[in-house]
């Protein structure tokens, strides 16, 4: 196993959500493609919603290549080096905004196969396929991304222990030695697919390649719980990222309901076992500054 190791008595913040930092700068994000259609059309607005981040205090920058895929490239007409080279550019992109920034790593972003439908499949699973046909998607893009050399594979928001099994079987089958962050969306304290937590974190616990186990883009409170499970089941570092606790519509393409995000509760998390901790959709620079603030007092 190469790459750095997670510290053992304190937390490293992540970045928050990329999608709506993007969205505050002005960018279009209604393509199917989402935050990747700008690794082709504005890649220096990505590398500036990292470095907002990294002003904000995150210390690890997770990369736009969540809904980066060779299928949803070539919907576009992207041939398959070409995609190669943008799904690898992600890693760049978020590189060059921690430039200059000693200890700022990069993750790079493995969505689940239901990003690639952008229809929310992601937060329900049981997509119709089997482990190994979902391995064969993930593997390739897994490959291309661990080539381009980050700190971390995030292997982020998978809704069932199903496609899990298909993520760290591809992650094996490379043989790139990246450490892995596993990370589910939970509602109801199982994942979004209904299988029991416990289940779906032992999954990971005995995978060498797997530094840290979790769950991201979920309701804040359901973390709490989360959390606790992960460090007991798995006996790994956690790692937590919510979003802001409100629900996204994919049929309007819209969040609605209310935020209910507190970074006061991650001195919680972190005394629970959780070693990465940030945010997911819709929390920003301002809420990752105030996690990294109640993380250093």
């Amino acid at each position: 196993m190469t790459g750095p190791a997670l510290p053992s008595d304190r937390a490293l913040v992540l970045d928050g959500g990329l999608s709506n930092q993007l969205a505050d700068q002005g960018c279009d994000l209604s393509d199917v493609l989402w935050s990747a259609r700008l690794l082709a059309d504005a890649p220096a607005q990505i590398e500036a919603a990292h470095t907002a981040y990294v002003r904000a205090g995150a210390r690890v920058l997770i990369t736009a290549s969540y809904q980066a895929t060779y299928e949803g490239f070539a919907h576009r007409g992207v041939g398959r080096k070409e995609a190669t080279a943008l799904i690898q550019s992600s890693v760049t992109l978020a590189r060059r905004a921690a430039a200059g920034q000693p200890g700022v790593r990069v993750a790079a972003s493995v969505g689940p196969y239901g990003a690639m439908l952008a229809d929310g499949s992601e937060y329900r699973g049981r997509y119709g396929r089997t482990v190994r046909e979902l391995e064969r998607f993930h593997r390739p893009r897994i490959e291309a991304l661990a080539a381009a050399g980050p700190d971390f594979l995030a292997l982020e928001t998978v809704p069932d222990t199903d496609e899990a099994e298909a993520m760290l079987r591809a992650v094996e089958a490379t043989g790139a030695g990246v450490p892995v962050w596993l990370s589910y969306t939970v509602e109801g304290g199982r994942t979004r697919a209904g299988q029991p937590l416990p289940e779906a974190f032992a999954l990971a616990a005995d995978s060498p390649d797997v530094v840290a186990v979790g769950v991201n883009c979920c309701a804040p409170a359901e973390a709490d719980h989360a959390v606790e499970v992960a460090a007991e089941i798995t006996g790994k570092p956690v790692v937590v990222y919510p979003n802001s606790g409100e629900t996204w519509d994919a049929g309007a393409r819209r969040w609605h309901g209310g935020a209910a995000f507190d970074p006061d509760r991650v001195t919680a998390w972190q005394a629970a076992g959780a070693r990465l901790i940030g945010g997911c959709c819709r929390v920003g620079p301002r809420d990752i500054a105030r996690i990294a603030a109640a993380l250093a007092e």
